[in-house]
């Protein structure tokens, strides 16, 4: 029997329990890139598959989704900090908890974006590209990235200011700050 052939059986026989643990985990979408990786993890390595092959799959699946949900995490955090330079950029407060106040705040108001909007910020802020190269990586125009990320920068200050006052409880109304996004 080829590669080929066994790879095919395997497929035919494992794939609806590697895509059903895949989804139980990270949902159907999800699941279905993480079953294609576990697929092709198998490919790579038929040689290596133990029989039965099902415990080893599922491994491979488990350690894939494990690997994205630190990736997801490692780039959430650098977003909250980006977030929080971007909505704090020329206003440093000395004191402690202020900063703590604002960080938090900053945290709520990134999670509120949506993932199109943080990844737009997080391209200019984070990764230092211009307009021209995020552009290319999202695959649109300049001006089309110009716009989005305009917008992003704008719901972001909305969000900003509007968990500001949830998180800044010990702050009185009139002396929480109000955040401007700085163009660049």
């Amino acid at each position: 029997m080829t590669d080929a052939q066994r790879f095919r059986e395997l497929y035919e026989e494992s794939y609806p329990r590697v895509l059903a643990y895949a989804s139980s985990l990270v949902g159907r979408q999800v699941g279905e890139d993480i079953t294609s990786e576990t697929f092709t993890v198998a490919w790579r390595r038929m040689r290596d598959i133990p029989a039965p092959p099902l415990p080893w799959l599922l491994g491979v699946a488990r350690n894939l989704t494990r690997e994205l949900r630190r990736r997801d995490a490692r780039q959430y955090a650098l977003a909250a900090e980006e977030a929080q330079r971007v909505v704090t950029a020329g206003a440093h407060v000395g004191d402690v908890a202020a900063d703590v106040t604002e960080r938090e705040a900053a945290l709520q108001a990134l999670a509120t974006l949506s993932d199109a909007d943080r990844e737009v910020l997080t391209l200019v802020a984070w990764h230092g590209l211009g307009p021209r190269q995020a552009a290319r990586v999202l695959g649109c125009s300049t001006a089309t990235f110009s716009v989005r990320l305009h917008r992003a920068r704008r719901r972001l200050e909305r969000a900003f200011n509007g968990v500001a006052v949830e998180v800044a409880a010990g702050l009185s109304r009139d002396s929480r700050p109000k955040v401007t996004v700085k163009e660049h």
